[in-house]
């Protein structure tokens, strides 16, 4: 199989993951609960690819400094995005209960929802196609991490667009572009950067860690904390010691 459509497969799984979760929420009432510790614990598992693959890799092959310099510019990338969007309804988009605005309460929150999705998922799909141009496999780590934050990161989000008067249509028509999209968006990373000098590609792969960070400080421990309060702290332990278990079993 061509690695650059081995980068979109990988990609498509890792966005898929965001339709399993989806489907879940709208077929099964799943209490608020289990949606919040499922979440903390995918965020977990996020911060241990972060630091332990992203962040490590960036660093050892283009020096602290571009490591910083990328991950301080992927933390702010986001936090102005992810600002733009919760002024126009995007702000509670993975909360799985009524906080989501509908369409009536806010003209084009359906939209900028959607766009949010897209913020969320772009970042990781771009590592997974990245990752394949050390000419080995893909990072067992980072896709674990990847699938099993997206599960929640869906089943959440859609939760609560059914809550409040999305449809099916809508609900499954986000999440299914999103899944494809982040196909392309592996295949991108693969195919444009694969010239590129290490320093180059540790900066991007710097990006997308900060970036990732910021959004699961932003938008996955506030919808986990919500339900978990104190149990959210070693439900995030479990899920960190499982994706560094993975890294260090790779």
């Amino acid at each position: 199989m061509s690695t650059w459509l081995e980068a979109g497969l990988w990609g498509l799984l890792g966005g898929g993951a965001l339709v399993v979760g989806a489907l879940v929420a709208w077929f099964v009432e799943v209490p608020s609960s289990v949606i919040a510790s499922v979440m903390a614990f995918g965020s977990g598992v996020l911060i241990s690819a972060v630091a332990f693959d992203l962040m490590a890799e960036a660093a050892d092959s283009g020096g602290l400094l571009s490591a910083a310099v990328g991950f301080l510019a992927g933390a702010a990338a986001y936090l102005a995005g992810n600002a733009a969007l919760a002024r126009r309804g995007a702000r509670h988009r993975k909360r799985s209960g009524d906080q989501q605005p509908s369409e009536g309460e806010q003209s084009g929150s359906g939209a900028a929802i959607a766009v949010g999705a897209l913020l969320d998922g772009i970042p990781e799909s771009v590592v997974l196609g990245v990752g394949l141009l050390t000419g080995g496999g893909v990072s067992l780590s980072v896709l674990a991490a990847v699938v099993i934050s997206n599960v929640p990161e869906g089943l959440s989000s859609a939760a609560g667009m059914k809550k409040n008067g999305r449809s099916a249509t809508y609900v499954f028509g986000v999440w299914t572009t999103i899944a494809v999209l982040s196909a392309v968006a592996a295949l991108v990373g693969y195919t444009t950067l694969g010239s590129a000098p290490p320093e180059v590609i540790a900066v991007i792969t710097a990006v997308a860690a900060g970036a990732i960070l910021t959004m699961v400080a932003d938008t996955m421990i506030p919808e986990a904390f919500e339900e978990t309060h104190v149990w959210t702290g070693l439900i995030t332990t479990v899920g960190f010691l499982l994706a560094f278990a993975i890294d260090r079993a790779g």
